[in-house]
């Protein structure tokens, strides 16, 4: 019989469950409602024309290269809130600071974010894109990179109420926003209530209006609901805390940097498959988009881990972490072991939503799409696995090593087999999906293992 002050008893595992969800389920329904917004792009593009959806793609991956690692940076001040929570010392003052410096944080990494942005054509042209893609994508761009500021203030805030346990207004203001950026995408790319068809560039400045309506929504709850303006996240926002400030970019440089080594190694598949042709390339980001979509699930798991981990790791209850990580490690590979059952029972389904799969014109397409889908249902397990693992570990404000796992994992490992595959073995798309699933599997299993080694290795405190 297990003793009820265990660290899995019944009683204390289903309390971390009930926990573990109520957080958990909007945190994913948010992230999921987020990918939405570039989702939606690729399926208007994918309306208009198949070398619109190649362009957007091309230009999406970029973006998103750059973002990730933004994301990651302000993501830091997460597990930094959830500490000064449990320790209850000077709340609000804390809280109020580390939002601050995760503002500043943003600005300071979008300024450079934007030059980079803006030569999108030149940085195509030098990974072999055609021209004209090239150049359709940094039309694109153009709309685009003006949301890049405005969705890190939303990560910040989303952050604070991830912290407070209070997710639910990020789900809800992320909810309009999807139906404003259909609407916006309806309006501006065919050119509907009597404005003119934009195209690709109407995509691009329908996502970055709803990134700002996405802030400024949010901002406005957190300024005047009864729950989050005693904080008054925003006042005296230009006083500097410089210790606080490089904690932050301490624990959030490794964190964006292991989340943009994954993100930019499917970056790079992108720009490799453009070699194959348009075809391979649509298909390509037909299947990435879904994988995408799916891998929210354990993304939102994994930043509830960090608030339930980090919580735990601030009060020193090491059974609590133990619940916390493993509650969320289970729910995560649980979901996408679903994912990929689907992903092999149902591909035409799901790549339906994209393309559509009756028109001839599009058969390439969705023959490549099919076999690409399927070496992802193979590697959903492991993209769980290592994605809410992640997450475990920065609760425990462990981030160097998980980023030393994912540079070897992604680019030491898995992109070298892609290539071999690929270009060597002839094995063309296909052999490039088989290096990004042992890529993963690869990280997967060492981010585990360091997770079930937490107390040897010293990363938890006594």
């Amino acid at each position: 019989m297990t003793h009820p002050t265990s660290a899995f008893s019944r009683a204390a595992c289903l309390a971390e469950l009930r926990a573990m969800l109520a957080l958990g389920w909007p945190l994913v329904l948010t992230n999921i409602a987020q990918i939405a917004l570039t989702t939606t792009d690729v399926i208007v593009l994918g309306r208009v024309s198949a070398e619109a959806l190649a362009a957007g793609a091309l230009g999406v991956n970029l973006y998103l290269a750059i973002l990730i690692f933004a994301i990651g940076l302000i993501t830091a001040t997460s597990p930094m809130m959830a500490e000064a929570i449990v320790r209850r010392l000077h709340v609000v003052r804390e809280i109020r600071r580390t939002f601050r410096q995760g503002l500043w944080s943003a600005v300071m990494i979008t300024v450079p974010a934007w030059i980079v942005l803006w030569h999108t054509e030149a940085i195509m042209l030098a990974f072999g894109q055609e021209a004209q893609a090239a150049a359709d994508a940094q039309t694109f761009m153009h709309m685009l990179q003006w949301g890049f500021l405005p969705t890190l203030g939303f990560i910040a805030l989303r952050s604070f109420v991830a912290a407070l346990q209070q997710p639910k207004w990020a789900l809800v203001v992320t909810g309009i926003t999807i139906l404003f950026n259909i609407a916006a995408n309806w309006v501006l790319v065919f050119g509907h209530l009597g404005l003119p068809e934009m195209g690709l560039r109407g995509s691009g400045l329908a996502t970055t209006l709803s990134n700002l309506f996405l802030f400024v929504s949010f901002a406005l709850v957190a300024i005047y609901h009864r729950k989050f303006r005693r904080y008054h996240l925003f006042g005296r926002w230009w006083r500097a805390d410089w210790p606080r400030f490089a904690k932050l970019w301490r624990l959030g440089v490794p964190i964006g940097a292991t989340m943009a080594f994954e993100i930019t190694v499917f970056n790079a598949a992108v720009f490799l498959m453009g070699q194959f042709g348009t075809a391979a390339l649509a298909a390509h980001t037909i299947v990435i988009q879904i994988a995408s979509v799916s891998f929210m699930v354990p993304m939102g798991l994994s930043q509830a881990a960090t608030v339930r981990v980090g919580q735990a790791y601030g009060a020193g209850d090491r059974d609590a972490i133990t619940r916390a990580g493993w509650t969320a490690f289970a729910l995560g590979v649980g979901f996408m072991a679903l994912m990929s059952a689907l992903m092999l029972l149902a591909p035409l389904a799901l790549i339906g939503a994209f393309i559509d799969v009756g028109d001839a014109a599009n058969a390439a397409v969705v023959e490549l799409a099919i076999s690409f889908l399927f070496f992802a249902a193979v590697f959903q397990i492991a993209d769980g696995a290592q994605g809410v693992a992640a997450g475990m570990l920065r609760g425990l404000q462990d981030t160097r090593m998980p980023m030393i796992f994912a540079l070897v994992g992604y680019w030491g490992f898995g992109m070298p087999l892609s290539l071999l595959l690929a270009f060597t073995l002839g094995f063309g798309g296909r052999g490039i999906w088989i290096g990004l699933a042992a890529g993963l599997l690869a990280v997967a299993i060492v981010m585990v293992w360091r997770w079930t080694m937490r107390e040897r290795l010293g990363l938890v405190r006594v």
